[in-house]
């Protein structure tokens, strides 16, 4: 069962993971984040840009809008333009599922997708989704790194538990 303190662990790693994932990146020169290396987003700059995008069509969904499109990668120049986004949405996510209680996870969402398809799901179900393709994009980027040449970094989530754990010894 989901429950609002799950999803809070879960958007804590997702924002760990991607405070990890960024850091990486900042040893990219900007023709090696927007150098297209022929990915499903093409380079670093777009897959992270289509992580921040996807969360911010979400958020919308959630407050009963259907966004026509994701924000274009082109608004991010450099890597400081999209990390400054995906910090705010990881923040942004922490603080809302700590609001949330278990009635609040059932609440359905309705909204229409990018092709005007209507759809209805619990909120539980939309906020799960979220962590999960961040996840997959991330594995993206690893590969795109390895592409360029940069060692990456692991962002399991084993990994999160084991630095939560020092941390808590500490």
């Amino acid at each position: 069962m989901v429950t609002p303190e799950l999803l809070r662990l879960l958007f804590q790693y997702n924002a760990w993971a991607d405070r990890r994932l960024l850091d990486v990146c900042g040893s990219l020169t900007n023709e090696q984040f927007l150098r297209n290396l022929g990915s499903s987003y093409s380079s670093v700059r777009d897959t992270l840009a289509h992580m921040y995008g996807a969360e911010w069509v979400w958020n919308e969904r959630f407050q009963g809008h259907s966004p026509a499109a994701l924000t274009p990668a082109g608004a991010f120049p450099d890597l400081a333009s999209v990390r400054v986004k995906l910090e705010e949405m990881d923040q942004y996510y922490i603080d809302y599922v700590s609001k949330l209680t278990p009635q609040d996870l059932e609440r359905a969402i309705r909204y229409k997708n990018f092709a005007g398809e209507e759809f209805s799901n619990p909120l539980w179900q939309s906020l799960h989704q979220l962590t999960n393709h961040a996840t997959y994009h991330r594995g993206q980027v690893v590969t795109l790194l390895r592409q360029l040449g940069v060692k990456p970094v692991s962002t399991d989530l084993i990994g999160y538990y084991r630095d939560q754990a020092a941390a808590a010894r500490a």
